[in-house]
């Protein structure tokens, strides 16, 4: 994918990246101010949302959950201020209800992490109906299994009784998934 050529970002390169993994936004800040873009970045929906405001960029990649809050109130604050605005959402929980609500408030795109700065760039520059080349290294099933299970574990505060009950599973089999390292 890197091989292939960028279509042009036009005259405003304004692009908002709202993330709460601070060195993944370090990362993903300079690789697009790489490839042309004047970046701006927010930790939280707050910091997002003043910027979002005060400055609408023509571009946007919004984490989905954040700290604060969720990352959709970003993107409707955007939808508001500059209509025309690019948007991609980004999670590492990804679902389809979560997919279809950016979407319908106004998203472009809907890419799970770990995505790179060659997918993202692309999503945002897509034109048309063109659909977006499939990932070259998407996570295998084991893995969005494995991430299931751990954003349930982590929404029932670690309890794995709970986690089981609301899996459908067996608390022992949960007791060894949670035990072992996460799939490739």
């Amino acid at each position: 994918m890197a091989d292939r050529e960028l279509p042009d970002i036009g005259d405003d390169k304004s692009l908002l990246l709202v993330d709460d993994d601070e060195p993944f936004l370090k990362r993903l800040a300079r690789a697009m101010e790489k490839r042309g873009f004047e970046v701006e970045t927010a930790e939280t929906v707050a910091a997002g949302k003043a910027i979002a405001k005060a400055r609408p960029p023509a571009f946007a990649v919004v984490d989905l959950r954040l700290e604060d809050g969720n990352g959709l109130d970003i993107v409707e604050v955007l939808r508001e201020t500059r209509p025309d605005s690019r948007i991609v959402v980004l999670t590492g929980y990804g679902a389809i209800a979560t997919a279809v609500a950016a979407v319908k408030i106004g998203a472009l795109d809907y890419l799970s992490k770990p995505a790179d700065a060659n997918d993202i760039t692309h999503a945002l520059l897509a034109t048309g109906d063109t659909l977006p080349p499939p990932p070259e290294n998407p996570m295998s099933a084991d893995r969005v299994r494995w991430e299931h299970i751990q954003r349930v574990y982590e929404l029932c505060d670690r309890n794995v009784s709970e986690t089981a009950r609301r899996l459908n599973m067996h608390r022992r089999t949960l007791q060894r998934i949670l035990a072992k390292r996460s799939p490739k």
